[in-house]
């Protein structure tokens, strides 16, 4: 009887966890994905070989009490030898959310600051600013840095702080003064052409965390701010204006490039099907300011 009881509540509580889920609701304002999928259950969904003890447990208890209703004596109860299951982890697309364009919502200050925390110590961010150092060093022994291990360690220290710089100016402080979305909004449903000239026209004007456009004073005064304070620390670097300028206005020109990765690279990986871990990766650091709505 004791099984019955246990199959009575393990099926109770199926049903009782299906009804919740049709029930479940969206909050009206909440936005609507191109191609909804199911709602999340309120407990995870089973494996086969979940399902398959579970079965078990219930043939034995039906015959339990199959025994106790003809009368028959039962010399020796049915036993349940369940099996081990590993871990049942469903199957989840994350692929599929870097496909329908941004979905983001108004951060606030605490937040873009999170985020631009998140940016400096995402995994990949060391692996690029690691394999740049690697490239420099390698490719002229006679730098600033020096040549070697020690040198390839110290580009790869300058380098981290020049890009803790960035985020902190670039997404940061400046949006939060400024109001300013730090997110890149991709045009997925646009022509080529129109979303080269969207790369383009992002490096001086974006969103608002409004939803309006502005001027892109990240880019625009934070590049200027970056220079500025690098002159201070990089080794070897000219630190006349017209030295500054330069580095401003090639930093300018060279940053379409990075929103050209981020615009195109998820419909390249969706046309070739690439799974792999280098590029989903490569797709996670690009689509950051997508993914990153609850930093």
């Amino acid at each position: 009887m004791r099984s019955l009881c246990l199959a009575v509540i393990f099926t109770t509580s199926l049903s009782a966890a299906a009804n919740a889920q049709s029930t479940q609701q969206l909050p009206p304002n909440a936005p609507q994905p191109q191609n909804p999928p199911s709602a999340p259950s309120a407990t995870p969904s089973l494996g086969p070989c979940q399902l398959r003890n579970a079965g078990a447990a219930v043939a034995a208890a039906a015959a339990i009490r199959a025994f106790d209703v003809s009368g028959v004596p039962q010399t020796t109860p049915p036993s349940i030898k369940p099996a081990s299951c590993p871990p049942y982890i469903p199957v989840i697309n994350w692929y599929a959310r870097f496909l329908n364009g941004p979905q983001v919502k108004r951060l606030t200050p605490k937040e873009k600051g999170w985020l631009a925390i998140r940016n400096l110590a995402d995994p990949f961010n060391f692996v690029t600013i690691a394999g740049n150092s690697a490239i420099y060093i390698a490719s002229d022994s006679h730098t600033p840095y020096g040549p070697g291990f020690p040198g390839f360690i110290d580009n790869i220290g300058i380098s981290y702080t020049e890009d803790a710089t960035g985020e902190f100016f670039g997404t940061f402080l400046i949006p939060s003064i400024a109001h300013q979305d730090p997110h890149y909004h991709r045009m997925p449903g646009a022509t080529i052409p129109r979303r080269i000239i969207h790369t383009i026209v992002q490096i001086a004007w974006t969103k608002g965390d409004n939803g309006r456009n502005m001027v892109n004073y990240a880019d625009l005064f934070g590049f200027a701010i970056d220079d500025e304070i690098a002159d201070l620390y990089v080794p070897g670097e000219q630190t006349d204006l017209h030295a500054t300028a330069s580095r401003y206005a090639i930093g300018l020109a060279t940053a379409p490039f990075d929103n050209m990765i981020t615009e195109f690279l998820p419909d390249v990986a969706r046309r070739i099907h690439v799974r792999i871990v280098l590029v989903q990766r490569i797709i996670n650091q690009v689509a950051t300011t997508e993914s990153s709505t609850n930093p």
